[in-house]
């Protein structure tokens, strides 16, 4: 009877050994589909908050003229938030701690330039120029990524998608009828701020070690810190003191509304911005940039 019995076990193992592959098998694959499904998800909220955004911001800006001052009340915003909800429970944040700051400093800079030769632009240049300098910022990227990142080079059907993009920017430089010399300085100083801010950035989110509500705070608090700087040299400190008599109208329903929005869709882009970088390349990331600026004209239009 005892070896009768013996195959039977045998193919009872085989059968369990099998029903065990499968059920990892199953696991692996669910696990793979929550992964895009949630890579998928933070870039959409990404695109969505980014696009909306940039037209919030045009509507307060319209009722509070101090741009340099809104972008600071979304970096203070954000800070509170992370902080409030950290106190509450709400999220789990990395501590503030001088030694981690110091690391993540240049990062802060390199985010605070880009941003600084974006309005600059903005400024002297049409919004197609802009429009089109950003779309040649991936190419550069993806050479940054390759050789400081050390990430395999893109393939070929992405190099010719990328220049494809380059080449229409540079024959739009030679056929643009508004060309002005300082307004192709901030475009060239911006593709250059842009393209090394997409590169270091990733480098810093992958080995600083701070989790995506940490690096929310600490990057809002650092560029916060800097924008005192920017209103004293752009002038729009004296501008608002010049123009204390309108503190009532600040505090209207017309303005604190889109200032409000303003300030929720900042935080809602940094969210979901590093996520992003943590989830997808330097190069995929850059490219979702203009991704939003094409969201941005449909969804204004």
């Amino acid at each position: 009877m005892s070896n009768l019995s013996e195959p039977s076990k045998e193919a009872a193992s085989v059968d369990d050994s099998s029903a065990v592959q499968k059920t990892g098998a199953w696991s692996n694959t669910l696990n793979i589909l929550l992964q895009q499904a949630s890579t998928y998800g933070v870039a959409a909220g990404y695109c969505l908050s980014a696009s909306l955004l940039s037209i919030i911001n045009k509507w307060a800006v319209m009722k509070f003229p101090y741009p340099g001052a809104l972008t600071a009340l979304q970096y203070f915003t954000s800070v509170v938030v992370v902080l409030l909800c950290g106190q509450l429970k709400l999220i789990e944040h990395d501590g503030l701690n001088f030694r981690t700051m110091w690391k993540f400093l240049p990062a802060a800079v390199m985010f605070y330039i880009s941003i600084f030769t974006n309005s600059e632009l903005l400024l002297h240049a049409n919004v197609d120029t802009f429009i089109v300098f950003r779309s040649a910022v991936p190419i550069f990227v993806a050479i940054g990524e390759t050789l400081y990142l050390h990430q395999p080079w893109p393939s070929l059907k992405t190099w010719l998608s990328l220049s494809t993009i380059l080449g229409g920017s540079v024959i739009y430089v030679f056929t643009d009828n508004q060309f002005t010399v300082t307004a192709y300085t901030w475009a060239v100083a911006y593709l250059a701020s842009m393209s090394i801010d997409f590169v270091y950035i990733k480098h810093v989110v992958m080995t600083i070690g701070l989790n995506t509500c940490g690096l929310v705070l600490y990057n809002n608090l650092e560029v916060y810190m800097l924008f005192p700087l920017e209103m004293l040299l752009t002038g729009e400190l004296n501008q608002m003191k010049g123009d204390s008599a309108k503190v009532t109208n600040w505090l209207s329903s017309d303005v604190i509304l889109p200032v409000a929005l303003s300030c929720l869709f900042g935080l809602s882009i940094s969210f979901f911005g590093f996520s992003c970088r943590r989830a997808i390349s330097a190069t995929g990331f850059s490219v979702l940039g203009i991704v939003n600026k094409l969201l941005t004209v449909v969804i204004n239009l």
